[in-house]
């Protein structure tokens, strides 16, 4: 099995931009499709982009399109979410997840076999 666990999430004013990671061991992080997610307290945690092994395809929830960048890299372990134009409605704690089916991107939670710990985003308006 994998452990995931992301990193680069901080404190950042409306408009800024941060890099999330999610680094990966145990097993390659090639033999997964990925996907991030985002929670806030007392809500469900919420879908936001999704890539499959080879970084090919890509899908994303509206609120994020074009403001957010899922990619990895597998020679490194290591898959990323890029935030940009931050709103403060994208505050949240941010995980990043990983199943086997390689060539889909899925967007429900239950899809997803391995979890990391999670990284905190706050925006500031």
């Amino acid at each position: 099995q994998v452990q995931l666990v992301e990193s680069g999430g901080g404190l950042v004013q409306a408009g800024g931009s941060l890099r999330l990671s999610c680094t990966a061991s145990g097993r390659t992080l090639s033999s997964y499709a990925m996907g991030w997610f985002r929670q806030i307290p007392g809500k469900e945690r919420d879908f936001v982009a999704a890539i499959t092994w080879s970084g090919d395809t890509t899908y994303y929830t509206d609120s994020v399109k074009g403001r957010f960048t899922i990619s990895r890299d597998n020679a490194k372990n290591t898959g990323y979410l890029h935030l940009n134009s931050l709103r403060p409605e994208d505050t949240a704690v941010y995980y990043c997840g990983a199943h086997r089916w390689r060539e889909l991107t899925i967007t429900q939670e239950e899809g997803y076999e391995y979890w990391g710990q999670g990284t905190q985003v706050t925006v500031s308006s």
